[in-house]
């Protein structure tokens, strides 16, 4: 996974404890945003007491109510338990993420009001229940080969939908990329009738091939970036080169981005220059087997990358989308920079991996005439396109200075200082620990747990049968700790305080911080538990002049940072 978001947080030292002034503290966070949509409807849940590290400046604020309540009803307990069958793998490269949001949404959404069975389609499409177990196992290589073993197999996906159609009430699909994102498991749950999260079939056909939704967004009167499609084994290198000359791209060196239509949002992207290695690159992904269907797109120098969360509110089939604080990412180098990376992109490793070459800022550092045009238009866009419950929206925002594009006027996306441009329409957002999903959901007061039972209790509003479980989006409490060991204090009821440490000086840091946010996330679970988590800095952060040696042995120089 990518570095997480630089965070300004209040300082720890081991010898004392201090809090700058600039300090946010609060016991509650309320953070309110202008909504572009026909009436204002709340985002927030009622939280536990909380410290905030990151704030949102007071011109994107405005009042915000509670609405999320409203539709639930806390008054209403429900009578059963809702059992949700959440579906991961599939057969393209994103695969092993899926597995990771199955992780975390099976995580945040199990407990006594929610029941959830976990399945996985393997890269042949065939279908398997697999345990809990399973679910945390590394990667998908990890148990590929014991799955005719370990797991129930279905004889076919028919056999597999009339297991879900008994066994589960509503289905939360979170594979990603091929037959998660293009309609697949869409139009086989629709064909035996049974709910799911997320946008319908005939929907995420459009939306997620990349050249379709590009025409799409232009017809709907979008900015959009200049494209040429390329598809099969002859690839059309007369009608490349007549686009090169459309858009004034020099045919030896013009500088275009190269990347499947069919294939997720980062997958097999890549930098060309020119039509001779355009083509190459395009030849490249199709014989590697990702698509048959590649897009070479106008290289938009000068942009700035940005991704935003997209929230259905509504009751039922009422469409009510808001649009949550963007997120800039921002490519950054340190040092030298090797020749590989002079046309870094935001690409599936910088997305994924453990790097230091991205960081990102919610909200973005764009002006707010810009903000508001990405909000507004990720919310038009939702509708257009008959999404549902929630998707993630990627684009561009170009400045006037780097803007060359001509015909932009009566163009949704034109503002004062620039252009936004929509280019990725995620159907299925990303559910890691650390993904845009729940980073952008923090800054309006949802927890983990809290934003993904919000999103399935919405799709049970469009259900009949369901509405007796639309009180999930308000968990139950776990047990506390000490009803199952030795209570943590012998004054009961008051919470005994815990510190969560992770990061440090190893090459482990990363994975330090998925394990730590992890532990927190689950202890916050606990009413017994106050929790806090903390980032140990490395010795480098500490001072210069201490020796090596001491830093390792004099734990009192070690800084802590309360988050």
């Amino acid at each position: 996974m990518a570095s997480s978001p630089r965070l300004s947080t209040p300082r720890l030292s081991l010898r004392g404890r201090h809090e700058p002034p600039t300090l946010l503290s609060a016991r509650r966070c309320i953070v309110s945003l202008p909504l572009n949509v026909s009436s204002k409807v709340s985002l927030l849940r009622k939280q536990r007491p909380c410290v905030v590290g990151v704030c949102v400046p007071r011109a994107a604020t405005e009042v915000v109510e509670d609405a999320v309540a409203d539709t639930v009803g806390d008054q209403n307990e429900k009578s059963g338990v809702l059992r949700v069958g959440v579906i991961c793998g599939g057969p393209s490269a994103e695969r092993g993420i899926s597995l990771n949001s199955a992780r975390s949404v099976l995580d945040h959404i199990q407990g006594d009001d929610l029941h959830v069975s976990c399945y996985y389609i393997d890269s042949n499409l065939n279908a398997f229940a697999i345990s809990s177990a399973q679910v945390y196992s590394n990667t998908p290589a990890d148990f590929d080969f014991k799955l005719e073993s370990l797991a129930q197999g279905f004889r076919s996906l028919s056999d597999f939908a009339e297991h879900l159609a008994a066994s589960v009430d509503i289905v939360f699909p979170v594979i990603h990329g091929r037959f998660g994102e293009d309609g697949g498991i869409q139009e086989l749950l629709e064909k035996f009738n049974i709910p799911f999260v997320g946008t319908r079939s005939s929907e995420c056909r459009v939306a997620f091939d990349k050249y379709d939704a590009s025409l799409e967004l232009s017809s709907q009167g979008f900015v959009t970036v200049p494209s040429f499609p390329l598809k099969g084994s002859e690839l059309d290198r007369s009608g490349l080169s007549e686009w090169f000359v459309k858009n004034q791209l020099d045919p030896i060196s013009g500088k275009v981005v190269v990347k499947p239509t069919r294939a997720g949002s980062s997958i097999g992207v890549t930098v060309a220059y020119g039509i001779t290695d355009s083509l190459s690159k395009a030849n490249e992904i199709i014989s590697e087997g990702i698509d048959d269907k590649v897009i070479v797109e106008v290289f938009l120098e000068g942009g700035s990358e940005f991704t935003a969360i997209v929230l259905d509110v509504g009751s039922g089939f009422d469409c009510q989308p808001v649009v949550l604080l963007p997120t800039e990412v921002e490519l950054q180098s340190h040092g030298i920079v090797d020749a590989s990376e002079k046309d870094a992109i935001f690409n599936y490793r910088r997305k994924y991996l453990p790097t230091q070459q991205v960081a990102y800022h919610t909200p973005p550092r764009f002006p707010m005439d810009v903000i508001d045009s990405i909000r507004k238009g990720a919310s038009l866009l939702f509708q257009r396109f008959g999404l549902r419950d929630f998707a993630r929206i990627d684009g561009w925002f170009l400045p006037s200075s780097a803007c060359t594009f001509s015909s932009l006027e009566n163009k949704f996306g034109r503002t004062e200082s620039g252009a936004v441009l929509f280019t990725d329409i995620n159907l299925i957002s990303g559910m890691e620990q650390t993904s845009f999903l729940f980073q952008q959901a923090s800054k309006v007061g949802f927890s983990h747990s809290n934003i993904l039972r919000t999103i399935i209790q919405r799709a049970c509003l469009r259900f009949p049968g369901l509405a007796s479980f639309t009180s999930v989006s308000s968990p139950k409490r776990r047990r506390s700790i000490s009803q199952h060991a030795e209570p943590f204090t012998k004054h009961q009821g008051v919470p005994k305080k815990a510190f969560v440490i992770f990061g440090g000086d190893t090459s482990e840091r990363q994975v330090s911080l998925m394990s730590g946010t992890n532990v927190w996330l689950n202890l916050q679970a606990s009413d017994d538990l106050e929790v806090t988590p903390c980032l140990l800095a490395p010795s480098s952060d500490c001072s210069s002049n201490i020796s090596s040696d001491n830093k390792e042995t004099d734990v009192s120089l070690k800084t802590v940072w309360s988050l």
